[in-house]
């Protein structure tokens, strides 16, 4: 099956104000721009957009936007509603990831098949990120399941389904996992991606 790409943009991002977090600027470009890019070259598609502010159809006009779902669940709720858009694996990536790149992406893609979860190692709390992965079809019963029984961990189905992992030594073959995988959650979180933006770019003299 073809993959298909969904960003996550659902959350009320409330340690960011409420504001729409994936427009803010990252070496003056859109963190979401740099996310759809992303995961448009890994997939040779535009994602859907997975969102429910009532503006984010005018946030990227080429993109599909699909509300959740099942409001108020959390990223596993993102996640079922991309499940349920698409009848094929999907790779999700959050919005507030500015330095995602599609090589990691599409590392991700070419090691799912043997699995129903395939997902990054990283130096996080979970040793893992679940909201840079790709997810197949057969998640979508076991993650509504959890749903109902309102555990909305996005690791909350995993015993059910079969999870693998990109080895962290092939993950930072595509950079430095603490910066792939870097997220804005409050307004400092710019600044401070601004800064590894610029040493990113810095030219030898």
């Amino acid at each position: 099956m073809a993959m298909k790409g969904a960003i996550l943009a659902g959350g009320r991002a409330s340690r960011f104000g409420g504001e729409p977090k994936g427009l803010d600027k990252v070496g003056g470009e859109r963190i979401l721009d740099r996310v759809v890019q992303a995961v448009t070259a890994a997939t040779d598609e535009p994602p859907i957009l997975i969102a429910n502010a009532d503006d984010a159809s005018t946030w990227k006009e080429d993109l599909t936007v699909v509300p959740d779902v099942r409001p108020g669940c959390g990223s596993l709720g993102g996640i079922f509603t991309a499940l349920s858009s698409v009848e094929a694996p999907v790779l999700v990536v959050a919005w507030d990831m500015p330095f995602v790149s599609s090589q990691l992406l599409t590392a991700l893609i070419a090691g799912w098949k043997s699995y129903d979860v395939y997902l990054p190692e990283s130096n996080g709390p979970l040793g893992f990120e679940p909201l840079c992965g790709v997810y197949g079809p057969t998640c979508k019963a076991h993650i509504q399941e959890a749903l109902d029984t309102e555990d909305y961990r996005t690791t909350s189905f995993h015993e059910a389904v079969r999870v693998g992992r990109l080895p962290l030594d092939q993950v930072t073959a595509a950079g430095n996992p603490d910066t792939l995988f870097f997220n804005v959650n409050v307004h400092e979180d710019i600044q401070t991606a601004d800064e590894l933006w610029r040493a990113q770019h810095q030219t030898a003299p």
